[in-house]
């Protein structure tokens, strides 16, 4: 059985990065979404990995990056 956990990091400048680990699918956005708001709600930068496309039916290379700007 893979564990499934979500890291959370915060820099010296208070920047906040989620990692999730052992989650497969899109399911990880909605399971981060409650944390990111209570962290602020702000994302400036969300990676995917290759195992969040895994149960799609998609291969992926490497990570897609999407930029998103805050609804605040």
């Amino acid at each position: 059985m893979e564990v499934e956990e979500i890291q959370v990091f915060i820099d010296e400048e208070g920047k906040v990065r989620l990692e999730v680990r052992g989650i497969k699918g899109e399911s990880c956005l909605e399971l981060t979404e409650e944390l990111e708001q209570l962290l602020g709600g702000e994302i400036e930068e969300r990676e995917m990995t290759p195992e969040s496309y895994e149960g799609a039916g998609i291969q992926v290379q490497r990570p897609q990056v999407q930029k998103r700007k805050s609804t605040k």
